[in-house]
């Protein structure tokens, strides 16, 4: 009885060729990872980071800017932040540097004391998107008004984007700041 008992401590029954198999199956799965940890650290990196911010003037008092006769392309001249450097603060034009979903928005300002109202759209490509307006039809209205909209922008490399003041329309600015257009990439396609 000793004897058997002895035999099956010393002879294991392992089987090697099963545990080699397992091993191999684990050391595969670490390179796949590894693999994709080191394309995800590569896609990170080539994500391109494209965001801007900017008011319309930098100034110590106020300006008013028209009424023009025709649409008129704003310039945001006070560039707050431009990463990837693709809004022109000289032509008030973003121009997307890579194929991608992008996110726009901006504000304007009428003063109650301007009664002309103001109209703004965000353009792709010379077409309209979307459009914000604020207008004194009512008497006696005595506070400014503000306005403004957003678009995410499937957006083909070059593609512009840029806001235009309507025709026979007035747009505010002052040391305070309040029109504002920003965009930013959410993601490449």
């Amino acid at each position: 009885m000793w004897s058997t008992q002895a035999e099956d401590i010393l002879t294991p029954s392992v089987d090697i060729i099963g545990e080699l198999r397992k091993i191999k199956i684990i050391e595969d799965k670490m390179k796949k990872m590894e693999s994709e940890i080191k394309d995800l650290k590569f896609s990170n990196t080539e994500q391109p980071k494209v965001a801007f911010s900017a008011t319309l003037a930098d100034t110590d008092f106020f300006a008013v800017m028209g009424p023009y006769q025709k649409d008129t392309t704003l310039v945001f001249e006070n560039v707050l932040t431009n990463i990837g450097n693709a809004y022109d603060s000289q032509t008030g034009i973003f121009t997307a540097p890579k194929r991608g979903v992008y996110y726009f928005s901006y504000v304007t300002l009428c003063p109650k004391s301007m009664r002309q109202g103001t109209s703004v759209s965000l353009l792709k490509n010379g077409v309209p998107v979307v459009s914000a307006s604020a207008q004194f039809d009512i008497p006696k209205l005595e506070i400014d008004q503000s306005s403004g909209n957003s678009a995410s922008l499937l957006l083909e490399k070059g593609d512009l984007v840029y806001l235009q003041l309507s025709s026979d329309r007035i747009i505010y600015t002052d040391v305070h700041k309040r029109d504002s257009f920003s965009g930013h990439l959410l993601f490449t396609m």
